[in-house]
Parts: C-alpha cells; structure tokens; sequence
C-alpha cells in the first residue's frame, strides 16, 4: 500500500509540471509521514545520499565544461571538423556530429554540448539554407555523446550509486568504442537526410588550414587526455581528474588562446554553481527515493517480476531497455541513475552482464531519454538555442531516434564494444 501510494504521489506531480527534486522529495516526505517515521530520517537519507567524495567530481566537470563553452574551445572544434567533414553533402550536419563528439571529450556534459555547439552551429546551418527541424536534430542527438565519451560526471554518479564497486576509470575507457559508434551512425543520418532534402555541399579549405586548425584545437582536446591517461597512470583519482580539468582549463583559456578573462571566468562559476545545487538536489532526494523504496520492497518486487516474466537473459535485458526508456522519458538522468542503479544491476548482473557494461548500457539509454519529450531537457534546450518548436522536431527526430536505438542493442548484445579497451588499457 505505501509502496503504490509512494508511486502515484511521484507521477502525480510530475503530471502536475512539479520540477523532479521537488517531485521526487514530496512525495517520499509524505510516504515518511505516512510511515509514521520521524520527519528528520528524509533528511538523513538525503544528506547521506550527496555525502559522496566520489560525487565531489561534479562541480569540478561543470565547472570547467563551462570554461570550455566561453573559452572559444567550441569554436576550435568546430573549425577542425569543418575542415575535416565540411565538404560531404550536407556537411555542417557531420560538423555538428564530429564537433559534439571532440567537445564532448573535453566537456563530458550533453547540456553544455547541446548549448555550446547549438549556438554556434545553428545560426550557420539556417545561414546556409538548413531548415531549423534538421539542425536542432542533429543537434541535440550528437549532445548525448558526451554522456558516453570521457570524461562524463554521469559515468561518476553510476558509480556512485551501483551497489557494487566499479571503477570509474574502466567506465571512462568503456564508453569510447559506443560513443564513437553512436557518432558515426548519427553522421550516415545525417547525410542521408542531407541528400533527401538536397542540403548544399561545403568546400574542403586545404591541407594548410586544416592543418592549422588542428593545432589550434590541440590544447583543449588535450584535457581527455590529460584525464583519462592522469587517472590510468596512477597520477591523480577519478575525483582530484576533475580539479586538474579545471586549472588545466583556465591555464589554457588565459595563456594559450587568451579568451578567459575576469567577467567570463566570473560567469563560468556563477552558472557552475547553479547548475552543480540543481544536481545535487536530484541527487540528494533521488537518494531518499531510493532508500525509501527499497524499504519498501520495490527493487526486489520488480527482480521477481522481471525473472519470473523470463528466465531468458536477452528477454530480461529487453525488458529493462524497454523500462528504461519509458522512465527515461518523463524523468531526468541523474535521478534516474541513482534509482534505478540498485534495481537493475543485480538483476543484469545474474542475467551475466559486467557491471561495467551496465553502465554504459544505462547511460546510452538515458541519454535517449534526454532528447525524448515529454522532459527530454536537451531536446528542449536544443529548441530554445534553435528558435524551433519541440513538436515540429519530434516529427522528423525518428531516424536519428532510430540509429541510436540500434547502437543501444548492438552495444547491450556485443559486450565486447564496451569492455575490450579496459580490459587492453589493464
């Protein structure tokens, strides 16, 4: 009875457009009082749920994704990709996907993506004849790769909330090969929507300027690097990465391209800090969700459930794709990740999926989620940078839809693509 009043009260505020931290911390607030459990255990369980060192990373990841959004770092990437795809038939749709795809390297975050490369991809695309529905596709599907390309503080909250212990350098390394298979499935759809509506060709600049252009990017693609081999090394945790990204970041923004000053250094932290108190308010009540629905049974409810639809391990993984995708579209990542993590990685983990490969598999998955309405957020900051309708890009969003979908499957049933380079990287 607690447990169906717990879900009901959850939808039937998020029904009512109550943002998800409130959603979620009322509705486990009035599950406690119904309880009859002291007022101050919701508390307890929230403030124990961002009493992570692990999830210290955070703001350090926001921080300098914003650094790198007012540094001129996008504009760099974009100039290398132009370079490098420009010339195909609708080419500024592969300069979007392969700049997404750098910046997400370096940024790790799909919003900062999705804002960075929207504003200064979108304005050229309707410049050049692009209809505003294929660039807010585009887009804001090519956002999401930063969710799987190293860095990613998503990768550090699944880690976080698993209830078994999981490197986070292993995630960073697992989500290379899909993000990289994601980018290319997205640029075939790219081009073929291109030729369907006969998008212009762009000009290759020459071997000199593209040579230029690489150099030019080369400080800020450095900091994956920097990242990714710091922590393989042993040089510094997953956690003191996140710190080195930010004094790398203002190094290279104030000395190497000199576009960091006070003002815009300044407005990198103000937003940091906001963005960083919205996500760990998610975190924190999405942690007294979890606990309070796991008192409840509701994780063991829903293994039994599962297990007894099938005892089929494909039929299992299926049937949490399917879930995942449905909660993925009405709730936001973060949440998502910390509820979810301790219902579904033990019933993945007997059906013998690595922990690993869950992971990538959840953040694949979510990440579709983001550019799904009804809350899909990056689709919705994709529009407001765009000056598109949500339901005008919905419509013709499908093939994009559908090649992220297939390199979900392929990454869930192909282990390999997920788990060969930590295992190589050992």
């Amino acid at each position: 009875m607690e447990l169906i009043f717990l879900l009901v009260t959850l939808f039937g505020l998020l029904l009512a457009g109550v943002p998800i931290a409130y959603s979620l911390g009322a509705a486990s607030l009035a599950t406690f009082l119904l309880l009859g459990l002291p007022p101050v255990v919701p508390f307890q369980r929230m403030a124990a749920g961002m009493n992570v060192f692990t999830l210290m990373a955070i703001p350090f990841f926001v921080f300098a994704g914003d650094l790198m959004a007012r540094t001129g770092i996008a504009e760099r990437l974009v100039r290398v990709a132009e370079a490098a795809f420009g010339r195909t038939r609708g080419g500024l749709g592969q300069v979007d996907v392969g700049a997404s795809m750098m910046f997400g390297a370096v940024s790790g975050s799909a919003v900062a993506s999705v804002s960075a490369m929207g504003s200064t991809l979108m304005p050229m695309m309707k410049e050049k004849g692009y209809d505003a529905d294929y660039a807010v596709n585009v887009t804001i599907t090519a956002a999401i790769l930063g969710i799987l390309i190293p860095p990613s503080h998503n990768m550090i909250i699944y880690a976080a909330a698993s209830p078994v212990s999981i490197s986070v350098a292993d995630l960073f390394l697992a989500g290379v090969i899909p993000g990289i298979l994601a980018g290319l499935a997205l640029m075939f759809v790219a081009w073929r929507v291109a030729i369907k509506r006969d998008y212009p060709r762009g000009e290759f600049p020459g071997w000199s300027a593209f040579g230029k252009s690489i150099i030019g990017a080369i400080p800020g693609l450095m900091t994956a690097f920097i990242i990714v081999f710091g922590i393989l090394l042993g040089v510094f945790t997953p956690t003191e990465s996140s710190a080195v990204a930010v004094v790398y970041t203002i190094l290279i923004g104030a000395f190497a391209y000199r576009t960091l000053g006070l003002k815009r250094f300044l407005e990198a932290a103000s937003s940091a800090v906001k963005t960083t108190a919205m996500v760990m308010l998610i975190i924190g009540t999405a942690s007294m969700f979890g606990w309070l629905f796991a008192l409840l049974g509701g994780p063991s409810a829903l293994s039994a459930g599962l297990t007894t639809f099938s005892d089929s391990p494909v039929i299992v993984m299926l049937l949490i794709l399917v879930i995942l995708l449905i909660l993925g579209a009405f709730m936001d990542m973060a949440p998502l990740i910390i509820i979810t993590t301790p219902i579904f990685l033990p019933v993945a983990m007997d059906a013998g999926v690595d922990p690993v490969h869950f992971g990538i598999i959840m953040l694949l998955n979510l990440g579709i989620g983001l550019v799904t309405p009804p809350v899909g957020s990056v689709l919705f900051v994709g529009c407001a940078v765009g000056g598109a309708k949500p339901e005008t890009v919905v419509k013709t969003i499908w093939p994009f839809y559908l090649a992220l979908i297939a390199i979900l499957l392929l990454v869930t049933f192909v282990p390999a693509l997920s788990l060969w380079l930590p295992a190589a990287m050992a």
